[in-house]
């Protein structure tokens, strides 16, 4: 069970640092700003998660290697650079957008409710799904504020709701399925909704500006 949340973790990892680099590519950032945006896209969320459980120093600084892989694979992606101009190849950009940032976000969900679990708070289901929306999600509210952007779980598609739904599963599956078969569940929940809300525009109701008389 260790080796495959280990493994969860890592992929969770490089799939939010290659979302993190990307927009940082897209904003014209360079080499030290793209692995900064790859970093805390990656490990954004688990910090503020780790604050919030009272876990100090947070997992990120205490085993750095899922750090140095952000940083690592934030490198790669600026050595490739894969902006391009013509219709085509920013499809492939969009869709390597559009994968990573599935995966992590439903990766690094289940992740949060586990941790919140381990950490003795698993008969709080409140701060459980607060704190597994938050690692999902954390990172690319700060990655967007970072690009100098409106956070994209404020805008776009369903976001924020998908990891909530996620999250939700993952909970109320954990004492009856066990932890593997609750994440397992939890992730692919988070990713198919991402992938419909893409595919069919998916939104949650906007305000409309009203003209003033």
């Amino acid at each position: 069970m260790a080796i495959f949340i280990l493994i969860f973790e890592i992929i969770g990892t490089l799939a939010f640092a290659v979302s993190g680099a990307i927009t940082g590519l897209k904003k014209n950032m360079d080499i030290f700003g793209v692995c900064i945006l790859g970093l805390t896209t990656a490990v954004g969320g688990g910090i503020i998660r780790d604050l919030i459980l009272g876990i100090t120093p947070p997992a990120a600084f205490r085993d750095p290697t899922n750090a140095l892989l952000a940083i690592g694979i934030s490198i790669v992606i600026f050595i490739l650079d894969l902006r391009y101009d013509d219709a085509e190849h920013n499809k492939v950009y969009e869709l390597t957008m559009l994968i990573s940032d599935a995966a992590g976000l439903g990766i690094f969900t289940v992740c949060g409710a586990r941790i919140a679990i381990d950490a003795g708070f698993s008969s709080n289901i409140f701060l459980t799904i607060f704190v597994a929306v938050l690692t999902g999600v954390g990172g690319g509210v700060v990655r967007d504020i970072f690009a100098g952007d409106r956070p994209y779980i404020f805008v776009k598609h369903i976001y924020a709701c998908a990891a909530l739904a996620g999250a939700i599963l993952c909970r109320l599956l954990w004492n009856v399925a066990g932890s593997g078969f609750s994440m397992a569940a939890g992730f692919a929940l988070v990713v198919i909704i991402r992938m419909l809300a893409v595919r069919f525009n998916w939104n949650l109701p906007h305000s409309k500006q009203r003209s003033k008389q």
